[in-house]
């Protein structure tokens, strides 16, 4: 009966204590519900800050780089050909592909027997005409003797005839005497005329021979000119290039046998576009004697010199566009015909101009720049140049103005940042500190139980914890995710 009264008491005890929880968990679910249904006001929106690089915008005065591309030629370049034809007896050692010559170096002979035949033949031609020119020279002297004796007589034949007139005027004289007289005048008078005319036919022979002895002289010339022409010279130092001759091969007159390079007098050809031209003209509508710097980049080896702007060309070109430039080079060791190489021409300098990378500019001609309260404001730029990954730009305001660097579609105007100076990004990357063993021991002792890390960044981060030296950033980032 006890039994059954104390177990009675202690269900009545336990439903009264389970009834009391039930009651205490109503309220305070209750009061919960009160307070939740009380607050109105919805939580405040949280503005997003983005971290952005910027420069700092300067105006200065930049000389541009205009980049083209060229190619190397020279400037004497002789094409040597064979002035006669004929069998090659003769090649001098350095005539093949590369070898270099001396101005005057006797390159290639032709067998020469020809051409020394039809010189002797001119040399006896010449005697011939030079042996004929003398005997009509004798011949014109013997002939003005003869006149001048036929002159002489036909005077005493005057004189007679004179004399048998007075003697017939004062009745002495007859008229057969006289009309004697008269026939022998008239016939010395045609002597006279007769000697006159070989006088000028020996003059005529002379005259002849004056030409005939020319013409042999010309004919002497060209034979001697046809002689030297079956020997090839060099005509200035440089290198030999398409050499296909060898010794005892049949050569045609006219015949191209190498070309003769000059090394030491090149220059580049480079094609540009008309605006790019434009700006290398001066006020009076001249190309100005820009410096120019070429460079030939092959295999890692770089080759370089320098030059200067010569000329350019008359005529665009069949199927061209732009202009094509010539560049005169200095002393340019390694350079050859041909090379295709990177010119870099100086253009004109430009005052007040920024340079800016070019991922701070958009289509719309505008850059970002940091306004007041951080935030950023659309300023608009001229764009003058394009220099590789850099742009030279002009703009009301930009002096000393503070540019957005790599833009992307989250940043506009009126947004707030959070900008990274270059000093600012340089520092914590170039800080190091020293940590002592608990600072060192804690922040070891985070990185390995860390199940975010991959194994190998865990390892790269566990070395530069064991070094002397930790970056600061390095230290920063883990105390940060460690909460302190």
């Amino acid at each position: 009966m006890r039994f059954l009264r104390q177990s009675l008491v202690g269900v009545f005890l336990a439903s009264v204590t389970l009834a009391l929880l039930i009651y205490a968990g109503q309220l305070v679910f209750g009061a919960v519900q009160e307070r939740m249904n009380a607050d109105k006001n919805p939580p405040q929106a949280r503005e997003r800050v983005f971290a952005v690089n910027v420069v700092t915008a300067e105006l200065d005065r930049i000389t541009p780089i205009l980049e083209a591309f060229g190619q190397i030629q020279s400037r004497r370049t002789l094409e040597l050909r064979a002035a006669a034809g004929g069998r090659v007896i003769e090649l001098a050692e350095q005539f093949e592909e590369g070898g270099s010559v001396q101005s005057g170096d006797v390159l290639v002979r032709i067998d020469p027997a020809d051409a020394q035949s039809a010189l002797d033949r001119a040399n006896s031609d010449l005697l011939d005409a030079q042996a004929e020119e003398r005997d009509a020279e004798r011949a014109l002297a013997l002939a003005r003797d003869e006149l001048q004796a036929a002159v002489d007589q036909a005077e005493l034949r005057e004189r007679a005839q004179k004399r048998q007139q007075d003697l017939q005027d004062r009745g002495v004289g007859t008229a057969a005497a006289v009309e004697t007289a008269e026939l022998s005048a008239a016939s010395a008078r045609q002597a006279v005329l007769a000697r006159r005319l070989s006088v000028a036919q020996a003059e005529s022979r002379v005259d002849q021979t004056v030409t005939r002895l020319a013409r042999a002289q010309i004919t002497l010339d060209a034979a001697r000119r046809d002689l030297r022409d079956t020997t090839v010279t060099a005509g200035f130092d440089g290198t030999l290039s398409g050499v296909n001759l060898v010794e005892g091969r049949l050569v045609s007159a006219n015949e191209k046998l190498a070309e003769l390079v000059d090394p030491s007098a090149l220059e580049v050809a480079f094609r540009v576009s008309t605006a790019q031209y434009a700006r290398l003209l001066d006020a009076a509508g001249q190309l100005i004697p820009a410096s120019v710097v070429v460079s030939l980049d092959s295999s890692g080896a770089a080759l370089q010199t320098g030059g200067i702007i010569s000329r350019d060309s008359a005529a665009a070109g069949d199927g061209q566009s732009g202009r094509l430039i010539y560049a005169r080079l200095d002393l340019a060791p390694g350079f050859k015909p041909g090379d295709f190489v990177t010119v870099l021409v100086e253009e004109p300098p430009l005052e007040g101009v920024a340079r800016l990378p070019a991922s701070s500019l958009d289509a719309s001609g505008t850059v970002l720049v940091i306004g007041p309260d951080d935030r950023l404001e659309a300023l608009p730029v001229r764009l003058i140049r394009r220099q590789g990954d850099d742009i030279l730009v002009r703009g009301s305001g930009l002096e000393g103005r503070e540019v957005v660097v790599g833009r992307t579609p989250l940043l506009g105007q009126g947004i707030r940042v959070r900008p990274l100076r270059k000093e600012a990004r340089a520092e914590p990357e170039a800080a190091m500190l020293d940590l002592s063993d608990e600072r060192r021991a804690r922040l070891v002792a985070f990185v390995e139980a860390s199940d975010r890390l991959p194994a190998e960044a865990k390892a790269r981060v566990l070395n530069q914890l064991a070094k002397t030296k930790v970056p600061a950033r390095l230290v920063e980032r883990i105390e940060s995710r460690m909460g302190g």
